[in-house]
């Protein structure tokens, strides 16, 4: 059995400052001298990014829907190795899921991982209405683990203790933080959300703010204790590595500011099969080095799109690899790069036409959530249903 102080991150919907708060609370834990383990709810990659960055090594993703239970067990115990403490953000309300019943949502998480939960709430023009919040998240679910709350566009003084008294008083749980109005700008936005850390002109700064708040604002200490009520962690299975026989293909990954989403997981699964990984970039190298395989995988590719269109002899390198049978797996802004043409705007940029599809950005994204698919044909991967 393991026992790993942990500490999940939720609020009562999104757009509460659940990252802000989370890298605050990592780099204020680390600034007392404490190892931390970073995980991310759900698919998201920027904001994982930044906690990684936050806890001086790499984030992994947890993910209901992508992930097996007893993989998800395996990737937070191995993870959490060596780490004093694990802070795991959730996405968007602590009960919000797919569907009504709140299937892959937070709370089922936190079940999972017998993590505690605090929560952040919104105090904008209310009072003791945020206790009736707090207590009904409370009661809808009595074995999610709330065991304290964050008080977020409070006013100090009055507001703040009325608040603050209604919320312990009718339900129990501890306030454990109050935070005003912030100032934006420490984590400039994006059209899909913060601005991914590799392209953020001074990352230590934006990391050192967020610490800032966490101890004006918070009690750390509490939050200390809070995870560390945190119940042990029984055994779980982990994966083995790859055996001496084993073939060991050498598989390119494009990793640079065009293409910067990949979840550390699926990197350490290849290896572990055998696979070399060699990092390449789409921006910089002239042409693709010998592989067996290449992988590329989402990011921006619009906010690069002049450079990526520039690199003539890679763009070429890639499509006479394809033509010549190199197997290549891409996903979001990679397999738009597979298309003939991005269109930014009033630009169209030529990208390496492996693919018979043009690409436009829209001003606005046009849909986002978890997508099923149905096989209807012959393929080298999934069986027919």
């Amino acid at each position: 059995m393991q026992k790993l102080p942990r500490l999940v991150v939720s609020a009562v919907r999104g757009g509460l400052g659940k990252t802000t708060l989370s890298l605050g609370i990592i780099a204020a834990w680390r600034n007392q001298g404490k190892k931390v383990a970073s995980f991310k709810k759900g698919p998201d990659f920027i904001d994982a990014g930044w906690l990684g960055a936050a806890a001086g090594r790499p984030c992994y993703n947890l993910d209901l829907f992508l992930m097996e239970e007893e993989s998800i067990l395996s990737s937070f115990v191995r993870h959490s190795t060596g780490a004093d403490a694990a802070v795991i953000e959730g996405n968007r309300g602590l009960y919000d899921g797919v569907d009504g019943s709140g299937t892959y949502s937070t709370a089922r998480l936190a079940r999972l991982l017998d993590a505690p939960v605090v929560l952040i709430v919104d105090c904008t023009k209310s009072s003791a209405t945020v206790a009736a919040v707090v207590l009904g998240i409370k009661q809808y679910d009595p074995s999610v683990a709330v065991r304290g709350i964050i008080l977020n566009n409070v006013s100090p003084g009055r507001h703040e203790s009325v608040i603050r008294q209604a919320i312990e008083q009718s339900s129990g749980i501890p306030v454990v933080g109050a935070m005003p109005r912030l100032r934006q700008g420490e984590f400039p936005e994006r059209h899909m959300g913060l601005t991914p850390f590799q392209e953020h002109p001074d990352v230590d700064t934006a990391i050192d703010a967020s610490a800032s708040v966490a101890e004006r604002y918070l009690d750390l200490a509490a939050l200390w204790q809070i995870a560390g009520d945190a119940g042990p962690l029984g055994p779980v299975k982990q994966p083995a590595g790859p055996s001496a026989d084993v073939d060991r293909p050498v598989v390119g990954v494009i990793r640079d500011k065009a293409f910067q989403f990949y979840y550390p997981d699926n990197f350490e699964a290849l290896e572990r099969s055998g696979a070399v990984l060699r990092e390449i970039s789409a921006l910089h190298d002239q042409e693709l080095p010998p592989l067996d395989a290449l992988y590329i995988g989402g990011g921006f590719p619009e906010t690069q799109a002049a450079e990526l269109a520039g690199n003539v002899s890679f763009t070429a390198s890639i499509k006479a690899g394809v033509e010549k049978g190199l197997p290549v797996y891409a996903e979001c802004g990679g397999l738009i790069y597979l298309g003939r043409s991005l269109r930014v705007g009033e630009r169209v940029y030529p990208m390496t036409s492996v693919l018979p599809a043009d690409f436009v950005l829209e001003k606005k994204p046009q849909a986002h959530g978890y997508t099923q698919l149905e096989t209807s044909g012959p393929n080298p991967f999934f069986e027919i249903k």
